[in-house]
């Protein structure tokens, strides 16, 4: 899972951020309001901590502005003003949950899973995308009726693409989605499924399935 933190306090932002690593979460930090609007806006994330009170753009204006733009991440407001005016404020533009300054650690993890879980969609297991279909349920992948013999990881990175057709992704973001918090290895080592993919739908028919999107990604187009 991936989380954005966007908080301007460093020792604050450092121990949230240790907290939520201690639990396995992925966290990119922004310590302005309008760097973490950039993110929100550019990367792929589970779940967002937002401060109210931020240089550049407030909380609230993050939060609003994502909405304008369609991004619906679960979005956690940190504040350490009690007013229920702010409060309503906050929810007003978009935010999900309120959690007010100072906080103990258990209860800031489970407003945070507690959004996870709100977020959770229920997800067909067929993903199709032109040609091909990718079944999670019986774990087979077709591309023209074809069989794909294909390997765990492999699998996994050709359903996320498949589920996300037509959209150009990153080596980073693909790491992130994919192989998770706990890969430790190179982004290289996206090529090198990529290429291996890529093989394997030429044997079915498949040519320039995936597609490099140069100075981006890859993404999958159906």
């Amino acid at each position: 899972m991936r989380i954005l933190l966007i908080e301007d306090n460093l020792p604050i932002a450092n121990a949230v951020r240790a907290m939520l690593e201690a639990r396995k979460f992925a966290v990119d930090v922004a310590t302005d309001g309008v760097a973490g609007l950039d993110y929100l806006l550019r990367e792929t994330y589970d779940a967002a901590v937002v401060d109210v009170v931020l240089p550049g753009k407030t909380g609230f204006e993050i939060v609003r502005e994502a909405r304008a733009e369609s991004i619906h991440t679960p979005v956690l407001m940190l504040t350490a003003r009690d007013a229920v005016e702010d409060r309503v404020r906050g929810l007003d533009a978009g935010a999900d949950d309120y959690l007010i300054k100072p906080f103990v650690e258990e209860e800031l993890i489970a407003r945070v899973n507690a959004l996870l879980r709100r977020g959770d969609k229920p997800v067909s297991s067929v993903a199709t995308a032109g040609k091909l279909i990718v079944d999670t349920g019986s774990r087979e992948a077709r591309y023209d009726g074809l069989a794909l013999d294909l390997g765990t990881t492999e699998f996994r990175l050709l359903e996320f693409l498949a589920r996300n057709a037509n959209i150009a992704f990153s080596r980073a973001q693909l790491l992130a989605r994919v192989w998770d918090y706990d890969f430790e290895g190179s982004s290289n080592i996206v090529d090198v499924y990529v290429s291996q993919l890529r093989r394997k739908l030429r044997v079915a028919g498949g040519r320039d399935v995936i597609e490099t999107v140069w100075g981006v990604g890859y993404k999958l187009t159906a």
